[in-house]
């Protein structure tokens, strides 16, 4: 929400800022794609043992605690850099460093000797890039109008959906070529070159910083003021169940998908084209969804977009024994994505809606977070219920499960009016 006396434009935002955004949120996604897709299968390669391997989710746990620390981010202000820019600039070069230290390693001893280093410093950059995307998403709140915040959702999800593809299936297309020193060189170049947006922006005659709003007592009870603000505002307990539940019917059937298609015979070949074309699909359909929401608003793209995320998701019930038509599960697929991308971006965007005026960025941590980890308790028990049940009735409930998110819609949001009240 913005304050009563703030009327900002709603005209689209410029070039730069719209650069400024997707810049950020790619270079999210270029570390987040190399330890998701690439270092998995290099690290295999190199025989280190699977139970290592599936340790390294655990070092991903800064993205689930961040709201722990997001209060900290949105009141702890650099006058020289800008609020959020004082703190994204040193997070990103934290993490270009990172990945540079690990270009200039052997591989052979990064997966050997010196493993502990390299986990130490994915770590490391998770921790920094988690921080950073506390304040990219407080300075996308301050940033842009209420109809155009499903653009910049659009921005966030595709870029980060590219910087994931870029540095996952990108990287492992090139290795064999280039070797690891040079692969890894051009993902710190990429980081580099999405850095230089938010070096040029001058944040502090765009969105100066208003102190007397956020500069409050600093200790420990901080965290307990901050998110009970937040929970005492209207209708908030409401909207969170809305979060919580909006995405449990993906969160569920997403896992098997790909287990699926395997019992069906599909080879890794196969599952990897598959896999890039549906995010390239994503893509489409978070842009789709940023544009749509700025002719809908918040009310419709919710259940519309939620409406098409549940049917995507259960249509997965349709494959269960049409594995073997290619050109079946490829329709299916990219449907299921398109509607997953434009269901995200009115998610986020509505979640944005949601933050108070200087506390964006730990309001919206606080909702991605709850959202993320209900959806990851969700999701560990899809296989559990995939082998008691099988594949269709799990695809199906998971569908059920998105219908049934819809219903909280009218008790999670307020009415247009007042919205428009509160604003």
């Amino acid at each position: 929400m913005t304050p009563a006396g703030d009327r900002r434009p709603e005209s689209l935002p410029d070039t730069p800022t719209l650069v400024l955004l997707a810049s950020l949120y790619c270079a999210q996604g270029l570390p987040s794609g190399l330890f998701a897709h690439s270092l998995p299968v290099l690290l295999r390669q190199n025989g280190v043992d699977l139970a290592v391997i599936g340790m390294l989710k655990l070092l991903a746990l800064p993205w689930m605690l961040k709201a722990i620390w997001a209060p900290w981010v949105d009141r702890i202000a650099s006058a020289r850099l800008g609020h959020h820019r004082g703190w994204i600039l040193p997070l990103q070069a934290t993490v270009i460093l990172s990945v540079a230290t690990l270009a200039a390693s052997t591989p052979s001893a990064l997966f050997g000797s010196q493993l502990m280093l390299l986990l130490g410093v994915i770590l490391v950059i998770n921790l920094a890039a988690a921080t950073q995307d506390i304040a990219t998403d407080g300075l996308t709140v301050r940033l842009l109008p209420e109809r155009w915040r499903g653009l910049g959702n659009s921005l966030q999800v595709g870029g980060y959906k590219v910087g994931m593809i870029v540095s996952g299936s990108g990287l492992l297309l090139v290795m064999d070529r280039f070797g690891w020193h040079d692969s890894l060189g051009g993902v710190v170049l990429l980081l580099v070159l999405c850095t230089l947006p938010v070096w040029l922006f001058d944040e502090r005659r765009r969105i100066p910083h208003q102190a007397g709003a956020a500069e409050t007592a600093l200790g420990p009870r901080l965290l307990l003021a901050h998110y009970h603000g937040l929970l005492a505002e209207p209708g908030m307990f409401a909207w969170l169940a809305v979060v919580l539940a909006f995405k449990l019917g993906d969160a569920l059937g997403s896992p098997m998908i790909k287990p699926m298609l395997v019992d069906q015979g599909w080879s890794n070949a196969m599952l990897g084209q598959l896999t890039l074309v549906s995010s390239v699909a994503g893509i489409g359909g978070a842009v789709l969804g940023g544009a749509l929401y700025a002719r809908l608003g918040a009310h419709r793209s919710l259940f519309l977009f939620g409406l098409l995320q549940a049917l995507g998701i259960a249509a997965m019930a349709f494959l269960v024994t049409r594995g073997g038509e290619v050109a079946t599960v490829y329709a299916v697929a990219l449907a299921e994505q398109v509607a997953d991308g434009m269901s995200t971006v009115a998610l986020f965007a509505v979640m944005m809606r949601r933050c108070r005026p200087e506390h964006e960025g730990a309001d919206f941590t606080l909702q991605a977070s709850v959202q993320v980890l209900f959806a990851g308790l969700v999701g560990a028990t899809s296989g559990v219920l995939a082998k008691a049940v099988g594949y269709v009735p799990l695809f199906l409930l998971a569908g059920a499960l998105g219908l049934a998110a819809l219903a909280l819609l009218p008790f999670g949001i307020a009415r247009p009016s007042d919205a428009a009240a509160t604003r």
